[in-house]
This record gives C-alpha cells, sequence and structure tokens, in this order.
C-alpha cells in the first residue's frame, strides 16, 4: 500500500548510498515500517551503478535523489539540504531499523528537550554470526554509554554514538555546520564538534538497530577511518579543548600513549611525562620523557591522558583516582 506523504514529517531520514545491493530494499523497507508514520525518508544515491535505488517500492514518503559520487560527507549534507523535519536521523543503507526505533528516539528527545543528538543501543551483525570477543566487548561499551554523562566521560576513547542510529535537532547540525570533509570519520567529528559545543548526547534504552558488519563497509577499508585517523581526531579536538593549555602528562608508557604523544605533538602539545604501573619502565624515557610511577599524578598540576587499551584497565584507574587527587572529566580523560 503507497503510503501518503506526511503534511509535516516529525523526522527526516538521510540515507546515502552507493551500490546498497538488495540489502538496500530491506533497509528502507524497516524505516517505512516504523511505527512513528510522520516521517520522510530521503535516498541520496551516491553515483550507484547496481540499480538498486531504481527498484525501491513506490511510498510518497521516500525520495531518491541522485548525487554526483562525491562521496559520504557530500551525500550527507545533500539529504541534509533537502530535509524537512526539524529532526534529521540518520541511517545506513545495509542496516535494519526496530520498527519502533524512530518512536523511541522521539520520545526520548522530548523528554531530555536539552539534548540534542539522540543514539540508540545496536546489535552488530556479521556474515559469520554473533560478533567475537573484541566486536563483543566494543557494543558492551557502546550500549552501556546511555546518559549525556557517560558519553561526555568517554568522548576520547572512541566515537560513542554509532552513526546509523543518530537523530539529530536540525538547529545543532545548523550550529556546528553540517558534516566535514576531515582526514578521519566524519561523525566523530561531528560528536567531537558537539561535545566541544556543550551539547548533550544519549541513548534511550534497548536495542534499536542491527548493524551490519561486512569486509567492505567504508569503516573497514576507508584510511579515514584507520587506528591512525581515530588517534589524530583525538589529539585535534584534545589541544583544542581539555589541553589548550599545551601540556600534559600520559597515564600508559606502552606503544599506545607513545603514539598518542606524537599525535599531540603534531597538535602543538607537549608530553612533560609518562606515568605507568609496570616498574620495569619507571626511571626510563618514552619519546624522550621521563617514566614516573603513578603515584607522581598526586603531585603534578599538569592535565592527564589515559592511553591504555587493555581491557578492564578504565575501571581499575577509575578506583584508583580519588586517592591520587584525580577527577575525570575535571583533570584527567580516558584517550584509549
Amino acid at each position: 500500500m503507497v503510503q501518503r506523504a506526511p503534511m509535516r514529517p516529525r523526522v527526516s531520514v538521510v540515507m546515502p548510498v552507493r551500490d546498497g545491493g538488495a540489502a538496500l530494499a530491506a533497509a528502507v523497507e524497516s524505516i517505512l515500517a516504523q511505527t512513528l508514520g510522520e516521517l520522510e525518508l530521503i535516498v541520496v544515491d551516491d553515483g550507484s551503478r547496481d540499480g538498486a535505488p531504481g527498484r525501491l517500492p513506490r511510498d510518497a514518503r521516500l525520495r531518491v535523489v541522485p548525487a554526483a559520487g562525491r562521496g559520504i560527507v557530500a551525500a550527507l549534507n545533500t539529504g541534509i539540504a533537502l530535509a524537512r523535519a526539524p529532526l534529521v536521523a540518520r541511517m545506513d543503507a545495509d542496516d535494519l531499523a526496530h520498527p519502533e526505533r524512530l518512536a523511541r528516539q522521539l520520545a526520548w528527545l522530548e523528554a531530555c528537550p536539552e539534548a540534542g543528538i539522540c543514539g540508540a543501543q545496536v546489535e552488530i551483525v556479521t556474515d559469520a554470526g554473533p560478533p567475537g570477543g573484541g566486536f563483543r566487548r566494543y557494543r558492551d561499551w557502546l550500549n552501556g554509554l546511555r546518559s549525556p554523562a557517560a558519553i561526555a566521560r568517554e568522548i576520547f576513547v572512541e566515537s560513542p554514538i554509532p552513526h546509523p542510529t543518530a537523530v539529530i535537532r536540525r538547529a545543532v547540525l545548523e550550529r556546528l555546520g553540517g558534516y566535514r570533509e576531515v582526514p578521519w570519520p566524519e561523525d566523530y567529528d561531528l560528536w567531537l564538534r558537539a561535545w566541544a559545543a556543550g551539547v548533550p548526547m544519549g541513548k534511550p534504552e534497548g536495542v534499536l538497530l542491527a548493524w551490519r558488519d561486512r569486509p567492505g563497509r567504508l569503516s573497514r577499508c576507508d584510511p579515514r577511518c584507520s587506528p591512525a585517523a581515530f588517534r589524530a581526531a583525538r589529539a585535534h579536538f584534545l589541544a583544542r579543548t581539555v589541553l589548550a593549555a599545551g601540556r600534559c602528562v600520559i597515564w600508559g608508557a606502552g606503544p599506545t600513549g607513545a603514539r598518542l604523544a606524537d599525535a599531540l605533538a603534531a597538535e602543538g602539545v607537549a608530553v612533560a611525562a609518562f606515568v605507568d604501573i609496570d616498574p620495569r619502565k619507571i626511571g626510563r624515557t618514552r619519546r624522550g620523557r621521563p617514566i614516573r610511577p603513578v603515584s607522581a599524578l598526586a603531585r603534578a598540576n599538569l592535565p592527564v591522558v589515559v592511553a591504555v587499551g587493555a581491557a578492564g584497565a578504565r575501571e581499575t584507574i577509575r578506583a584508583a583516582l580519588p586517592g591520587l587527587g584525580r577527577r575525570e572529566g575535571r583533570d584527567l580523560w580516558f584517550a584509549a
């Protein structure tokens, strides 16, 4: 049955696609079947050669917009410029939205009028079945960040909002200037800019998206999604916000800390020292800077960036902070 386009959609869903294949129709149907009917879906065809956008079902709420194949940032901004609703939602062409996804996200935004961005908890789906250890930990970390305070606390660890789950107030997008062409992921760049501008972000409880991971996914093959690119994004925003004074201490004298020190140096931030719990490292140097015991933080007056990525490290370090006179989000931030 062909649906009538709502006179005033409450949310505009922007879905860029290039050669989406058979998955595209299922992703589109998962949006058109939402319990929230007051929507429009803008599929931005970014130079597809497989004909999939032309085979989509007829629905007055659906628009397929041809684009010039200039990449995801241009496609996203094209869709946003055409969106008519005060809320803009993201969706990828190979994921599946829970039928109540948009209704529950809009309800969350109504209950939290101060928030500007709403994400969602996800289930990661792979061709090989349920995600393995590393992906499972990543999923659990993502899904555990629901409140604006939790997301702000770990903004430098990784991207806290799965991009295809985002619902963003148009006023926030306009304030931030939309998506940018940057040498790191465009979504993480937007979340970091939102955080720096004081925009609260959160998620309702409950899985609302099946997030498909496959070998050809952009995040798997684009150099802007590499670990080095994420590290460059962290360093760029750390240097312009909490490390604007230009000096810091890095907790973690291993390879992760050393690489972060290099990235910060490229942004003009000097690392005064490293601290570590490994007695074999203490007293030595890393990148020409001394490695001191963690107890030295009680005497240091510089901000601390934690670059320890081992499983369980954040919980262990958090337990030690009161005895060191440090408070997360004030003079200490996790970046791994």
